[in-house]
């Protein structure tokens, strides 16, 4: 796990160092064991490849980066980790290859030397990583299939650049990185982030999931971003019982492969059944280890978890460390959460996270293992009951869409009113009725406290957005929306914070749910397998579970995860927020009279939305962060 940064760059090549060494510098908590760079003369310019490490996998120096082939063809900076580097290294020596170091680091350069871009599909893993080829020219960057870990790039003139942080990424840009107005208005009206390949900085754009960009540093033409990954949904015939049975074993097998580390390991406990499989599934494939947990604990909180944590610290005989938050200290750590995520997000559970990454480095642990994905996987959170219905009606089930209708209300804080309201919007997506239905709702995509005119004629788009109906997805609606949610829109802001806090603290955070086998083979079951017909989210999942976490986990009807009682937090907050907001930004696109209006009229309690008021104050802070105090 590390930073990468580097890029094409043409010019003196002193200033150039100057910034590289400003780029691994905005990195440093990314890689503090070890750090390097290299540039390398090729054409009218110079590639540069930089490097700072967080060893995990062996420590030795012979993991240093930039690493090269024996030949000297291929140059490659890499933060990540290849789990099933092993196997592909055992088989690269039984096809004639010879290794001199026992990282993953030269497996994946080798895979890459004899496979070319054809090993993607080989690796299991986190990963974003350049590749210089000096035969063609080119530079190649590629990200994971899920986006685990970041990658930004830019260009600039004739230059490019890339890095894991945008920081990074600003450091080796000539001129001042400039606000994004329409990733801005989509954070601040709609809480919309991490959903494109825009960030809040013009001109800087992530790497989608699953894709690659290739550079000719010949010619300076950068390729459009191609896709090399994105999961099937086509269903599969397989017997509940043996997809019960296979998802069993390959949940076990992604533990295995996600505990191999060369440095400490443990684990965060919510007390939910994602995070309480994870730490489950780690004692029962390695009965002997010892078990470190890191739980979040909503003291006095009807939110609180702790309960079920202690449970699953009991049964597993893991040694707890409980994370008691107060108010204050969110206030007091408040700036630099922000600056460690980079860009504005979307609430206070964010901060729990954060507390419990620095517990964990507090504790001696570099490595963690998450239960983050499992939601998008086997249809958790409400259990998507909007594209279900739609699958089944255009299957032609209408009875069975009444059935599951109600049997998905009988769960605790559901109803039929609101299936079928997410039904409709489901049918209302990509027509003219979708706006009208989110304005009727009570939302609103042109608050008062904002100037329509000034993003009209910037050319920002004032709307809402909706998920696209994929075609072909008729019947299989629910695949089609775990598999956006996946890739696309959800599930990759929640990996920004979580890489981004864990960063913070120089601790590797890995995600045993996420691997493109486990994923590919969940999106091809029939979806009754996944949120069962009387509306049991992550069904296959909870019987795949029995017999390895307790029963009394499995079988509960509510989620809470790390939740924080964010409206009580903010009420706190409000008297540092009115005096950060009194700030005026100086932003043609924000009325600041009327925000503080809006912020006066939430703080007395005429307005309840504390995401909006979050959102103020989380844009207000970072703002003055990434603009006002650039040189």
């Amino acid at each position: 796990m590390c930073g990468i940064a580097g890029g094409w760059f043409r010019g003196d090549l002193s200033r150039i160092a100057t910034r590289m060494e400003g780029a691994l510098r905005a990195m440093r908590l990314r890689g503090p064991d070890d750090q390097g760079h290299e540039f390398i003369a090729h054409g009218s310019g110079s590639v540069v490849l930089g490097h700072t490490r967080l060893s995990v996998i062996d420590l030795s120096q012979g993991g240093h980066q930039p690493m090269h082939t024996p030949g000297g063809r291929f140059s490659l900076v890499f933060n990540g980790e290849i789990y099933n580097y092993l196997e592909l290294k055992a088989e690269l020596k039984r096809l004639g290859v010879a290794f001199r170091t026992n990282s993953d680091t030269e497996v994946l350069l080798a895979a890459w030397e004899f496979w070319g871009e054809a090993c993607l599909k080989r690796l299991t893993g986190m990963f974003a990583f350049v590749v210089f080829d000096r035969e063609l020219g080119t530079l190649t960057c590629v990200r994971d299939g899920f986006g685990i870990k970041p990658l930004f790039i830019t260009r600039e003139g004739a230059d490019f650049a890339f890095a894991s942080e945008i920081s990074a990424v600003a450091a080796l840009k000539q001129e001042r990185a400039e606000l994004d107005w329409q990733r801005s208005y989509d954070y601040l009206v709609h809480g919309a982030y991490d959903n494109s390949d825009r960030t809040f900085f013009s001109g800087i754009t992530h790497l989608l999931p699953g894709h690659a960009v290739t550079l000719d540093v010949q010619t300076g033409v950068l390729s459009e971003p191609r896709k090399w990954w994105s999961p099937t949904i086509v269903e599969t015939a397989i017997s509940y019982k043996d997809a019960t049975e296979q998802l069993r074993e390959m949940f076990l097998a992604n533990i295995r492969l996600h505990l191999r580390s060369d440095v400490a390991l443990g684990a965060a406990l919510s007390g939910g059944l994602d995070s309480s499989a994870v730490v489950c599934a780690i004692r029962h494939v390695e009965p002997g280890i010892p078990i470190k947990t890191f739980s979040y604990i909503a003291k006095g909180s009807p939110l609180s978890e702790e309960v079920w944590v202690d449970q699953i610290n009991a049964v597993t005989r893991a040694e707890a460390q409980k994370v008691v938050v107060h108010p204050h200290e969110m206030v007091a750590d408040l700036d630099d959460m922000i600056r460690a995520q980079g860009e504005p997000f979307g609430g206070t559970s964010i901060y729990a996270q954060y507390r419990v990454f620095k517990a964990a480095r507090e504790a001696g642990v570099t490595v963690t293992l998450d239960g983050q994905g499992a939601d998008e996987l086997l249809a958790g959170y409400n259990g998507y009951p909007g594209p279900r219905l739609l699958s089944l009606i255009e299957g032609g089930q209408w009875g069975q869409a009444i059935s599951f209708l109600n049997g998905w209300a009988a769960w605790p804080g559901r109803s039929r009113m609101a299936g079928l309201k997410r039904l409709v919007g489901e049918l209302a997506s990509d027509t003219p009725a979708y706006d009208l239905l989110r304005r009727w709702g009570g939302e609103d995509d042109h608050p008062h406290w904002v100037d329509a005119g000034a993003l009209q004629d910037r050319g920002v788009r004032m709307g809402f957005t909706s998920r696209h109906k994929a075609a072909g997805d008729a019947n299989r609606r629910l695949a089609a929306a775990l598999r956006d949610a996946l890739t696309s829109n959800g599930l990759t802001a929640l990996l920004r914070h979580a890489d981004r806090n864990s960063m913070r603290f120089s601790v590797e955070s890995r995600v045993p749910f996420l691997t493109s086998g486990l994923a590919e083979f969940l999106l091809s079951l029939p979806e009754e397998y996944l949120i069962s017909d009387r509306g049991e989210t992550k069904h296959i999942f909870r019987a795949a579970m029995r017999g390895i976490v307790p029963d009394a986990v499995l079988d509960r009807k509510d989620k809470i995860g790390f939740a924080t009682p964010e409206a009580d937090w903010l009420s706190l907050m409000l008297p540092m927020a009115r005096k950060w907001l009194q700030e005026d930004l100086q932003l043609p696109f924000l009325k600041h009279e009327s925000l503080l209006g809006a912020f006066e009229s939430a703080a007395s309690g005429r307005s309840k939305n504390p995401s909006q008021v979050w959102r103020w104050i989380n844009f207000y802070r970072w703002y003055a962060q990434a603009f006002n105090n650039q040189p």
